[in-house]
C-alpha cells in the first residue's frame, strides 16, 4: 500500500494578494484535499512575516475545519515556548470538542520569530529550555492527569488530542522516543539531519499510551505540473523568492538579481534548504516521492506545495493524489 500523504499549507500570501484570500486558498485546498484522499493538513505558526498568514494557528485550523468534513486537521506546529501550556490544552479542546477525532497537536520548540518579535511575544529565549517539561504539562492537560494540582483545561480535560514532536535536529528525535510520540521531521527546509534524526528516533523509541511503535513523518517540496519544463519553471520561481524572503531585508529583487544571488554562497543555503524536493510531471514526482519514503524511513509523507502560481499549486495537490494512488 502507497504511504499516506498529507499536507504542510503554509498559509502563504502571493504577491498581490491578501490574507483574507491567502485563507479563501487554503480552505479551497483542504476541500480538493479532502476529496481527493489526503490524511491532514497541518499550519505552522509564523509571526512578524509578512508572507505568511498563519500566526493564529489554532483560529486558522477552526476555519477550515467549518468548511470541511473528514479531513484532519492540525499544527505544524505549535512553537510551545511562545505560549503556557494550559492555554494551548484549552484552544485544542476547544477545537477537538467541536470537531471530534479530526485535530493533531504539533509542537515545535523554535520561536518562530527573531528576537524583537520574541519580545513582542513576551517571551525569553530561555522559554526554550523548558519545552520537555512544558509538553507533559500540556499532555496532563489533554489527558486529564494534570501535572498542576487543582488545574484543568476546559475544554480540553480528557479529549487525548494526539501530540506530535516537530524538530529538524537530534534533539526532537530524542525527546519524541523518549516520550513514545510521533516525530515530525522538518526536511522541507532543513534536510541536514534527517537520516540521524531517524534511526535515533526508531533506535530510542519507547512505547507510550500514545503509540506503541515508532512513527515518522517526514517532509518535503512538491512541485507537479503537466508537464516538467513548468514544474521546473515554477521551481526557479520559488527559489528567487526564498531570495527575497531571507536575504532581501525589506527590498526585493530583480530576477536578474536574485540569479545571481542564487549562485553566491548565501545563495547556495537557500538551494540546500529545498534539497528534497519533488518537481517534474506525475511520474517524475511519483519516482521521487517512492524514492524520498525509503531514504527518510518515513510511515508517512507531509508535503509542502511550493509553486508560486496558485493554479499550478493547486495542480500540484490533484497530480500527487493521481501519481501516488490516493482516493
Amino acid at each position: 500500500m502507497a504511504l499516506p500523504l498529507s499536507i504542510l499549507d503554509l498559509a502563504h500570501i502571493g504577491e498581490g494578494e491578501t490574507a483574507g484570500e491567502s485563507f479563501a486558498a487554503s480552505v479551497a485546498l483542504a476541500q480538493r484535499a479532502e476529496e481527493l484522499g489526503y490524511l491532514r493538513i497541518w499550519y505552522a505558526e509564523h509571526h512578524n512575516m509578512d508572507s505568511i498568514a498563519s500566526s493564529a494557528t489554532s483560529v486558522l485550523i477552526a476555519h477550515v475545519a467549518a468548511h470541511t468534513r473528514t479531513i484532519r486537521l492540525g499544527s505544524g506546529g505549535v512553537m510551545l515556548p511562545n505560549h503556557s501550556p494550559l492555554t494551548i490544552a484549552e484552544q485544542f479542546g476547544t477545537l477537538e470538542t467541536l470537531h471530534p477525532g479530526r485535530i493533531d497537536l504539533g509542537l515545535g520548540r523554535a520561536p518562530g520569530s527573531d528576537q524583537n518579535t520574541m519580545r513582542a511575544l513576551r517571551r525569553s529565549p530561555s522559554s526554550a529550555d523548558s519545552f520537555p517539561q512544558d509538553v507533559l504539562e500540556l499532555q496532563g492537560y489533554l489527558t486529564g492527569e494534570t501535572l498542576i494540582p487543582g488545574v484543568h483545561a476546559t475544554p480540553g480535560k480528557g479529549t487525548d488530542v494526539p501530540l506530535y514532536i516537530l524538530g529538524s535536529s537530534l534533539f526532537g528525535a530524542q525527546l519524541a522516543a523518549t516520550l513514545g510520540l510521533p516525530y515530525a521531521f522538518a526536511s522541507h527546509f532543513a534536510p541536514g539531519a534527517l537520516e540521524e534524526a531517524v534511526a535515533l528516533y526508531r533506535r530510542e523509541f519507547k512505547p507510550s499510551a500514545q503509540l506503541d511503535k515508532p512513527y515518522v513523518i517526514a517532509a518535503l517540496n512538491v512541485i507537479a505540473a503537466d508537464t516538467g519544463e513548468e514544474a521546473q519553471e515554477q521551481f526557479l520561481a520559488s527559489k528567487r523568492q526564498r531570495v527575497t524572503k531571507f536575504l532581501g531585508r525589506g527590498r526585493t529583487f530583480t530576477t536578474e538579481e536574485a540569479d545571481m544571488i542564487l549562485q553566491s554562497p548565501a545563495g547556495q543555503q537557500i538551494v540546500q534548504m529545498a534539497k528534497y524536493s519533488a518537481v517534474g510531471d506525475p511520474g517524475e514526482v511519483k519516482a521521487y516521492i517512492d524514492w524520498f519514503a525509503g531514504h527518510a524511513g518515513a510511515d508517512e509523507l507531509i508535503v509542502a506545495f511550493s509553486a508560486p502560481d496558485r493554479k499550478v499549486w493547486m495542480r500540484s495537490a490533484e497530480l500527487l493524489a493521481e501519481a501516488h494512488g490516493l482516493g
